[in-house]
């Protein structure tokens, strides 16, 4: 086998005089592919190129668009575009779908519609939101990303006909990897101990100063970075705070152990760090941190410039058993615990309001900017709907609608996050004294749709506020 280097320019001069059809028509429909493939001639040829997967950008912040194409396919053809990845705790994801190639040989998911697998439809992402754990993965498993600073790196791959990634016979036509990351380039993390508090920072590039939030997660406890990596990759200092569940926090761990000070502290940090605006701070807040961010927004000498509650309360089950906030056992709200067939629970009743100790509920009516309410209408976590019209109501007996934003999601669950990420319907949420699996709710093509859209407006939001 021999291999010959000829230029653009020779071969359409050798075509221009008429000698490629002199050395063969086989050398003839090559020449012609490559040329077309150049933006040269248009020659109509049985011959093409070697299947090509391509993903643009290859490397991308987790809540932008990637635009997935397949090239130099044969027309009306079945095949499989797959994507897996690992988990930072070594578990595999993935997610498939069925296209049909169109006439020209190509598939493009921003154009065409899957026929099978993970989802159906126009889903120009739905290989990054439609991943599950991989057929024998351990149970009640939910994808969270524990370190910031690596990307998920996803190898997707086109396959031949219409299968599964488990069928190990099915022919790899082309692959490509590709990078997810919630830390754009210059993005700087700091961990924060200071004055008790214990969190995580985040920076955007440049000195600043920048508008800011404080980000507050929910009873399942630890430290979540994420969501503040990924506004601090959209131009705003965030300050990931843990109150629950973490060995720098006074124990025990299935306690609440700090109480108002403990916030107002954090809040008073993230406010006087010479790369912040002090004057322009909001406070985000998911599930259990929903109440928190409302306690804290009505505290004396906190007075934040907008305030995102994610599908949460307004007050707690947990007596209080001290005026500065901090709180029993989160077992007394056993009670009001809810369990499937299957054994799973719901956590779902524990946060009606009805239920909810009169003292702890936070007096909404002294809140003095804005707040948006983001509501998944299938979330089976909290009463979110129920605990959004007590907000609505109140604001507008004390005169204060204009305050307030409602998202309204049906078909999403409690789990509502950054976009382009999969949704857990039920995860594993303890292991002691014996499995437990939660229900969180929420169906994956309307979740996914939740998430994409809130992120956007939850952006605007900020920026409204925040970027003045």
């Amino acid at each position: 086998m021999f291999r010959v280097r000829v230029s653009v320019t020779t071969v359409r001069q050798l075509i221009e005089t008429k000698i490629i059809p002199c050395i063969g028509v086989g050398l003839h429909r090559n020449l012609a592919c490559l040329l077309r493939s150049m933006g040269g001639v248009r020659w109509k040829s049985s011959l093409r190129p070697a299947p090509l997967l391509t993903a643009t950008p290859v490397r991308a912040l987790i809540d932008e668009q990637i635009s997935i194409k397949g090239r130099f396919l044969p027309p009306q053809c079945p095949v499989t575009v797959c994507a897996q990845m690992h988990s930072d705790d070594g578990d595999l994801w993935e997610a498939f779908a069925h296209y049909n190639t169109n006439a020209d040989g190509t598939v493009n998911l921003t154009r065409d519609h899957s026929v099978g697998g993970s989802y159906l439809g126009c889903e120009p992402m739905g290989l990054f939101w439609g991943l599950q754990p991989a057929p024998g993965s351990r149970e009640g498993l939910r994808l969270r990303k524990k370190n910031v600073e690596t990307p998920y790196v996803m190898l997707m791959s086109l396959l031949e006909g219409h299968v599964s990634p488990s069928e190990r016979q099915s022919t790899e036509l082309a692959a490509i990897t590709t990078e997810r990351r919630y830390m754009a380039p210059g993005v700087r993390r700091t961990e924060i101990r200071q004055d008790g508090v214990v969190g995580t920072l985040f920076l955007p590039p440049g000195p600043g100063p920048f508008p800011a939030m404080l980000d507050l997660w929910g009873m399942g406890g630890g430290l979540v970075e994420y969501r503040s990596a990924l506004f601090a990759s959209r131009g705003y200092a965030s300050f990931s705070l843990t109150y629950l569940g973490h060995k720098d926090l006074p124990g025990p761990q299935t306690c609440i152990n700090v109480g108002d000070s403990y916030f107002k502290s954090a809040y008073h940090i993230l406010q006087e760090h010479r790369q912040v605006c002090a004057d322009r701070i909001g406070i985000i807040g998911t599930s259990f941190g929903v109440y928190l961010s409302l306690r804290l927004a009505t505290q004396a000498g906190v007075k934040p410039s907008c305030l995102i509650s994610i599908n949460g309360p307004v007050g707690s089950t947990v007596k209080l058993y001290d005026a500065d906030g901090r709180s029993e056992s989160s077992e007394s709200d056993q009670k009001h615990m809810v369990y499937d067939d299957q054994g799973h629970v719901s956590f779902k009743h524990i946060s009606l309001p009805a239920n909810i100790i009169l003292e702890t509920k936070v007096k909404i009516e002294h809140i003095a900017c804005p707040l948006m309410y983001i509501l998944g209408e299938d979330d089976q976590s909290a009463s979110s709907m129920e605990n959004a019209n007590l907000i609505e109501e109140t604001l507008r007996d004390a005169g204060k609608s204009q305050l307030f934003t409602l998202l309204s999601y049906p078909g999403a669950g409690h789990l509502i996050e950054p976009p382009y990420t999969p949704n857990s319907r039920l995860s594993l949420w303890s292991f002691k004294p014996k499995k437990l699996f939660t229900l969180w709710g929420g169906h994956p093509a309307p979740h996914a749709a939740a998430q994409e859209d809130s992120w956007k407006k939850i952006l605007d939001f900020m920026g409204s506020h925040l970027r003045r």
